[in-house]
């Protein structure tokens, strides 16, 4: 059973997003801000279903009554994306802004660093109760933070960059042209 067939089995249908198709029948995810319902992102250039779960992270709730939350140990990113394709597999933590004053880049990094902390509890889900002893192995880790959605677009500049695989690092994009991201680009992958 590959990764992402148990990642399925393990996560109910709420916590996760649905793929979409285009009108040219191509694999899209449409990522909400959770808190705002008209601060959305397309993401365009998805893997096939049977090689990508998106989980919404902010599903799992706070464990506010185990942990004091002083360091940002109760925080979690939005999305989770894992996929594993024939390029990579890669493990994306996704968090969304409406704007850039929205909060402080400190705060962002503990949110990824606390989507980082979720996916280590479902790998380790995944070999204690699932049986395998490899599971989520040799993925990449890619953080992203995508901010100024509810803005007027505009060109934007960024370079493909793959070193953003630490919360530190994140890949910072600002007011998506068009309203949409390709995959590729947010795995670092320039194709």
């Amino acid at each position: 059973m590959s990764d992402i067939a148990i990642l399925k089995e393990m996560f109910k249908e709420t916590a996760t997003v649905p793929l979409q198709n285009d009108l040219h029948g191509k694999k899209i995810l449409t990522l909400e801000e959770p808190d705002l319902p008209n601060c959305f992102v397309t993401i365009r250039g998805m893997p096939n279903a049977d090689q990508v779960i998106v989980i919404k992270a902010d599903k799992f709730p706070a464990p506010e009554a185990v942990f004091n939350g002083s360091k940002g140990e109760c925080k979690r990113a939005d999305f989770i994306i894992i996929a594993d394709t024939e390029m990579k597999k890669v493990i994306l933590c996704i968090e969304m802004k409406a704007k850039r004053k929205t909060a402080k880049e400190w705060e962002i990094i503990q949110q990824l660093k606390g989507a980082k902390c979720c996916v280590e509890y479902f790998q380790k889900i995944g070999k204690e109760f699932w049986g395998y002893p490899y599971f989520l192995d040799n993925y990449a880790y890619r953080f992203i933070t995508i901010r100024d959605i509810n803005i007027d677009k505009r060109p934007t500049q960024e370079k493909i960059i793959d070193n953003h695989d630490i919360p530190e690092r994140m890949l910072k994009i600002a007011a998506p042209k068009s309203n949409y991201i390709l995959f590729n680009r947010l795995i670092g992958v320039k194709k």
